[in-house]
């Protein structure tokens, strides 16, 4: 019996070779100022993975530009192009953030250099505040931590064609939303959204509007890895934040800091095992098959095999 898939799986030599010739704008400097803290990339990484990646998006926003075009000339309709918005979704500790750093530097590097702004979800939690009133201080980054009608209120005006558009800022330092700051947004041509739960459809709340986050989207990516790698990248993580931003005395970990090395190893797992993997397991993973494409690592942070949705 043949088991069918509605991916095409591709191995890193196999999807490498769809390059194609396409130019190599990044420097080493430039790769090690994108990386994030613990998830190493090298250059090899970039040209096998990332230059076919860009190549297939920008591809698929030029061929969004050509149907946009014949449905204006249809309509007599000259409103301007709406821009083409990417997700990027997975685990925490996972990478996640270093792919979309790369992505968008590799795309408004790209042909007719675009506009490219990156959001992330994190700004779209609720306050620490209100997360400590509800009680969901164990629950971050679980789905009923986002102020969902506001980040569907962005996308909803944001593929509405509203500019200049803001959103706000989240820190990582303090672990909240930062007061009075926003970011603005002002007619970018690609918009790459990326957060833990951005491809999750289902609802905790009855009667709630059937509108989610990934009706906005064009395209969608999903950064998978085993959750045993995950969990160890994450604790590696954990011991390097407690030897550097911990250290802050504004940090909202800067209890961690004074940890010994088998006590702050403790603390991570038992932070994943108790928020961080219940997430990954209960609303992260399900949503996987949900992209249009998955990068899936290996136990070195490398993309060992690229999925691609059949069209």
């Amino acid at each position: 019996m043949i088991s069918w898939t509605p991916y095409t799986r591709f191995t890193r030599a196999e999807w490498a070779r769809l390059r194609a010739g396409e130019a190599l704008t990044l420097t080493p400097e430039d790769v090690l100022r994108l990386q994030g803290l613990n998830e190493p990339v090298a250059m090899d990484e970039v040209v096998a993975i990332y230059l076919p990646l860009a190549r297939l998006l920008s591809m698929y926003v030029e061929a969004e530009r050509v149907l946009y075009r014949a449905r204006a000339t249809f309509l007599g309709d000259e409103t301007a192009k709406v821009p083409y918005v990417i997700g990027l979704a997975g685990s925490v500790g996972v990478g996640k953030s270093t792919t979309a750093r790369i992505l968008r530097e590799l795309l408004a590097r790209g042909p007719g250099h675009p506009k490219v702004d990156l959001v992330t979800t994190d700004g779209f939690l609720h306050p620490r505040r209100v997360l400590e009133e509800r009680g969901l201080m164990g629950r971050k980054g679980f789905p009923e931590s986002y102020d969902r009608p506001r980040l569907i209120g962005f996308l909803a005006d944001l593929k509405g064609g509203q500019s200049p558009l803001t959103c706000p800022v989240y820190s990582h330092l303090t672990y909240d939303i930062v007061p009075g700051e926003t970011v603005t947004l002002d007619q970018p041509d690609i918009v790459i959204l990326e957060g833990l739960n951005v491809l999750q459809v289902a609802s905790d709340r009855p009667g709630e509007a059937r509108v989610f986050v990934s009706d906005f989207f064009d395209f969608s990516l999903y950064v998978d890895a085993p959750e045993a790698d995950i969990r160890r990248w994450y604790v590696e993580r954990f011991l390097l934040l407690r030897a550097t931003a911990f250290k802050e005395p504004q940090s909202y970990f800067h209890r961690y800091a004074s940890l010994s090395d088998d006590a702050a190893e403790q603390t991570a797992e038992t932070i994943w095992d108790t928020i961080n993997g219940p997430n990954l397991r209960e609303n992260i993973l399900p949503t996987r098959e949900r992209a249009h494409l998955v990068l899936v690592k290996g136990r070195d942070h490398r993309v060992d095999e690229v999925w691609l949705r059949k069209l």
